[in-house]
């Protein structure tokens, strides 16, 4: 595969820190490809999701092998592609767009990412009763994951409740009825529930603080983030002194890529020497 030239690229909002960039490119000169990933951040170039149309038409007719998609295009960009792959389809968002022969062929690599990196890092978690913050993009992967982990029982909150409703009847139409339910609020259902997962982007350096009260928190409740800018959030450190087991964004971070890199490039790269790029990246 020596000299295959690959170009690919990220579209979101907001997206300078991302380190999805480097990962692919350290990843693809070690496999002997001339790789070049590239940043399309609408935020910097003055766009909104409108914009979108013609950026996916125009990475397609630069020559991209793929895009990479995210907030707050991931379901957005549906209407434009060709074909879904059923787990695209079956979530109904989409992060990583394959552009070849003609044709734009959606997938979710997230629902992945989150996965493997949950079964890594809290392989014996308590799944009977899990509450979801968020019902975005990545809140439908990240229930979708959850519930192919085994999750008995998944409570959803969305500040949008229509939206939360949407995703658990998605959820419950693939996985069966009662799975899934959307709440007004996580205040009623947290007390009870095994564990906590925040798909909302508050936490990021942009959104600063807790994305749920303090109080409803407790030692004997797993709390996973899928935000890794910082890596650390105040809910996961406020957890951490409280004596929770945490799950950081960095596992769904990483797989997530390595699952579009073998998308992109039809190679499988080595997730041991791309998480080692990633720790580094990370400081």
């Amino acid at each position: 595969m020596s000299g295959k030239s690959i170009l690919a690229g990220l579209i979101g909002s907001g997206i300078q820190a991302s380190l999805t960039p480097r990962m692919h490119e350290q990843e693809g000169a070690r496999q002997g490809l001339r790789y070049v990933y590239r940043l399309i951040d609408l935020k910097q170039l003055g766009l909104d999701v409108t914009a979108l149309p013609d950026l996916v038409a125009g990475a397609q007719r630069f020559g991209f092998n793929g895009l990479n998609i995210t907030h707050p295009c991931k379901q957005a960009v549906i209407p434009l592609l060709d074909e879904l792959s059923p787990e695209a389809a079956a979530i109904g968002a989409v992060n990583t767009v394959v552009l070849k022969d003609g044709r734009k062929t959606g997938h979710n690599t997230d629902w992945w990412g989150f996965a493997e990196g949950f079964r890594r890092g809290l392989p014996d978690a308590d799944l009977r009763h899990v509450v979801q913050l968020g019902a975005g993009g990545a809140g439908a992967a990240v229930g979708y994951a959850l519930l192919r982990l085994g999750a008995e029982r998944l409570s959803i909150f969305d500040v949008q409740l229509a939206r939360a409703t949407e995703l658990a009847d998605r959820l419950n139409s693939l996985f069966g009825e009662g799975r899934a339910r959307a709440v007004q609020s996580p205040d009623a259902v947290l007390p009870h529930a095994h564990g906590l997962v925040n798909t909302t982007p508050r936490g990021m350096a942009d959104y600063p603080g807790l994305p749920v009260g303090q109080g409803l928190l407790r030692p004997d409740l797993w709390v996973a983030e899928i935000i890794y800018f910082p890596i650390e959030t105040e809910l996961l450190r406020t957890a951490r002194q409280l004596g929770c087991r945490t799950l950081d964004g960095g596992g769904m971070a990483l797989f997530q890529a390595v699952g579009a890199f073998q998308l992109f490039t039809g190679i499988e790269p080595n997730a041991g020497d791309m998480g080692a790029d990633f720790k580094a990246m990370l400081g």
